[in-house]
C-alpha cells in the first residue's frame, strides 16, 4: 500500500530543515534526481548570505528544485543552470511554481557556461560540484563568474575519513539487494574528506576558505529520503538504503564547503 499524503509528509519532515518541510512532498519526490535538494540546499545556505535581488548561479541544479526553493526562501534571482535536464523541462517546473520572474533555466556545460565575469553575487552547488569540480584547475574558471568578495557554496557526498587501506569495506561494492552496486569506481573516486576539499580550494589562492564541515548524522538523513523515496516508487536508481544502513556514517555522508571569492591579483583570475 502506497503512503497517504499525511505519511509523506511525515517521512520529509526534519526538525532541522523547518524551510524544507513547507514543500509538497508528492512534488519533491516525483522530481527527485539524489539525496533531497532541498535539505541540501537548506543545510549549505544556513551559512550563505544571500539576500533579495541577489543574483545566484544554482550549478547542477536538476530539476530545479533547489533553484525554486533559493528564490521563494531568501527572495534571490536564480539561474536554473544543468546539463542533464533540459531547459524547457525546468522552465515548466518554474512556471507551476509562479517563479518565472525569478528562476531562469538555462542548459549549459560546467566547462561551458554562457555568464560574464563577475555577473553572480553568489553561487551554489548542490550535490553536483563532485562530478565536474575535482580537477585541480577548475575553480580558477568557475570563479571569474562570482563578484569578488562574494561566496561559493558547495555541498557534496563525502567521506567522513579516508579508508585505511585501497580495499574498500565489503559492503560499499558488493552486489544490494536493490540491484545495484553502491561504489562506481567512475563517480565515487570523486568522494572526498573535508581535509582534500579544503586543500583542493585553498592551493590555488582563489578564495578565502570560511568554513568546511560535515552534516551531523548525515548518513541519516540520506537513509530517511531513501526510505521515503523507496516507499512511494519513485526511486530512479537502484536504493542505497541498505548500504547506508551498513556504513551508519563510518565514511559516508554530506560535505559543506563554503569560501568567498579573493581579490584577484591579475586580469582575468
Amino acid at each position: 500500500m502506497s503512503p497517504s499524503k499525511g505519511d509523506l509528509a511525515s517521512m520529509l519532515k526534519l526538525e532541522q530543515f523547518p524551510m524544507s518541510s513547507k514543500y509538497d512532498a508528492e512534488w519533491v519526490l516525483e522530481n527527485q534526481m539524489g539525496p533531497s535538494s532541498l535539505w541540501l540546499a537548506e543545510w549549505l545556505c544556513s551559512d550563505m548570505e544571500l539576500k533579495p535581488g541577489m543574483r545566484v548561479l544554482d550549478m547542477g541544479c536538476g530539476k530545479a528544485l533547489s533553484s525554486i526553493f533559493l528564490a521563494r526562501e531568501f527572495g534571490v534571482q536564480v539561474w536554473a543552470t544543468d546539463l542533464w535536464i533540459e531547459a524547457a523541462d525546468n522552465w515548466k517546473r518554474i512556471r507551476d511554481a509562479g517563479l518565472e520572474d525569478q528562476v531562469f533555466p538555462i542548459h549549459a556545460e560546467a566547462h561551458s557556461l554562457p555568464y560574464a565575469e563577475e555577473f553572480f553575487d553568489a553561487i551554489v552547488c548542490i550535490d553536483s560540484y563532485h562530478y565536474y569540480g575535482t580537477d585541480d584547475l577548475y575553480l580558477k574558471y568557475f570563479v571569474r563568474f562570482v563578484r569578488t568578495g562574494r561566496q561559493i557554496g558547495i555541498m557534496v557526498p563525502g567521506l567522513m575519513r579516508d579508508f585505511e587501506s585501497d580495499t574498500l569495506p565489503e559492503y560499499l561494492t558488493k552486489k544490494q539487494k536493490s540491484g545495484g552496486v553502491f561504489w562506481d569506481p567512475s563517480e565515487c573516486f570523486s568522494f572526498h574528506t573535508t581535509t582534500w576539499w579544503r586543500r583542493l580550494w585553498e592551493q590555488t589562492g582563489l578564495v578565502q576558505v570560511e568554513l568546511v564541515d560535515t552534516m551531523p548524522d548525515g548518513w541519516k538523513v540520506w537513509l530517511q529520503h531513501e526510505k521515503a523515496i523507496h516507499a512511494t516508487g519513485t526511486k530512479k536508481f537502484p536504493s542505497d538504503v541498505e548500504v547506508l544502513e551498513a556504513d551508519r556514517g563510518q565514511y559516508i555522508g554530506f560535505v559543506r564547503m563554503v569560501a568567498h571569492r579573493k581579490e584577484s591579483k591579475k586580469n582575468g583570475q
